[in-house]
């Protein structure tokens, strides 16, 4: 504000240029400024009337004012149907992600079920296929134990037999057996 004082007051120190000086005492410019202003307007407003212009001016101020609060009044309709497309098209969203979320639940359990019970299912099959297994061992190993048991019987069988025959003991089991061998082929033809 200082600034501005100051410059009035640096304008009243200029040098006059003949009769025209500046007055930078605001007191008494005031009415003296008035007094030419209402005399230009008069001077060069005859024939029109002051409050004709006052109107027109505020009846176009108004008219201004009016049509701002009609674009407003627009605009904020405007915004409130966007407003309220966008709460729809939320709330639209967050059921469609409820449903989402439920129907990816439902699927998840449906998933983890089917998992578990294809997990059981190969628990099952592993458990056949360890029983099949220990079976077969049991079985081969109880052939493999069999299969020396019979070599060792056969070995002490013919350990006896070579240690007990002599040659005509040996003679008369071969005669023996061939007897016998004869006397299946003539009742098998």
């Amino acid at each position: 504000m200082k600034n501005l004082t100051d410059s009035f007051v640096s304008v009243g120190h200029w040098p006059s240029a003949g009769s025209f000086e500046f007055n930078t005492d605001i007191l008494a410019t005031n009415p003296i400024n008035l007094s030419v202003v209402l005399g230009i307007l008069i001077f060069f407003g005859k024939g029109v009337c002051a409050s004709c212009v006052l109107n027109d001016l505020l009846d176009k101020r108004k008219q201004r004012i009016l049509s701002t609060i009609r674009n407003s009044e627009e605009l904020r309709r405007g915004a409130a149907e966007q407003l309220e497309r966008a709460r729809a098209r939320l709330r639209k969203v967050e059921m469609e992600a409820d449903e989402y979320r439920l129907n990816g639940y439902s699927e998840i359990e449906r998933e983890k079920r089917n998992l578990i019970n294809a997990t059981y299912d190969s628990l099952e099959q592993l458990k056949n296929y360890k029983n099949e297994t220990l079976f077969f061992e049991q079985q081969r190993a109880v052939n493999q134990v069999r299969q020396q048991v019979f070599q060792q019987a056969l070995q002490r069988a013919l350990g006896t037999l070579n240690s007990c025959l002599n040659s005509e003991l040996h003679f008369r089991t071969i005669s023996a057996n061939i007897g016998i061998l004869g006397s299946v082929e003539e009742i098998t033809d």
